[in-house]
């Protein structure tokens, strides 16, 4: 029979602004010197939110978490497109917006739920030849990419001020939430980028439930163990 250690499960994470999803694990690692740590779904650097954190063995169970739907909230802003689709890039367009209403937004959000041909932004972690995307993007170079099927099961603004629009999103993993902001700058007539981002929940999980990784890191081992959720409670769950 398989052994268990109070350091093989998942930590739910509250992750900050300004580190990537490999920042997060490398902190962790150096931390409490883990030798295996992983995470569960992407995100990206200026986005902030739930992120799963797998700990030894259950590093296994890596590939079956990340495959859980997602629920994001954000701000799109509108009258302007970066090459990047968010705000971590360069501004390459500004448009006045138009008058639009939160009900008019949510008439054109309405239009991305159900199944998606999604094409993948050029920035992205992709790998194109064993090259990440975002790589050959800084680079000038532009290569062919393949939609992927995605599914949005809800997509809805609760809030508008002039630029700023704010939305909760549910959908399938793999879903680039900003080439959603983008696409939707392009119905409005005006351009849009991603401003901000939130994940709220992954799958039975919620950001209700998850840490700030600067109180994770002032933790003891001893104290850590109590906040992991063990491997079996993890593998029942998804089985």
């Amino acid at each position: 029979m398989q052994e268990f250690t109070g350091l093989d499960g998942a930590l739910l994470i509250d992750k900050p602004a300004g580190m990537t999803s490999h920042d997060v694990v490398d902190e962790i690692r150096r931390y409490f010197g883990i030798k295996k740590v992983g995470y569960c779904g992407t995100l990206d650097l200026n986005a902030t939110g739930l992120l799963i954190i797998v700990l030894g063995k259950a590093t296994k169970l890596s590939e079956r978490l990340m495959s859980d739907d997602k629920v994001y909230e954000g701000t799109i802003k509108l009258g302007e497109s970066t090459d990047s689709f968010d705000s971590d890039g360069e501004l390459i367009a500004s448009l006045p917006v138009p008058p639009i209403t939160v009900d008019e937004l949510n008439k054109l959000a309405a239009e991305f739920v159900g199944d998606v041909m999604q094409m993948p932004p050029m920035v992205s972690a992709i790998k194109k030849d064993g090259v990440p995307l975002y790589k050959l993007a800084r680079k000038g170079v532009e290569v062919q990419r393949e939609p992927r099927l995605i599914h949005i099961y809800s997509f809805k603004f609760n809030s508008y001020e002039e630029p700023l629009a704010r939305f909760r999103l549910a959908c399938t993993k793999g879903t680039y939430v900003r080439s959603i902001a983008h696409e939707l700058g392009q119905k409005v007539g005006c351009g849009a980028h991603l401003s901000q981002l939130s994940r709220v929940k992954s799958g039975k999980f919620e950001i209700s439930q998850a840490i700030p990784l600067n109180k994770i890191l002032s933790l003891s081992v001893s104290e850590l163990e109590r906040r992991v959720i063990p491997f079996l409670t993890l593998a029942r769950e998804r089985s």
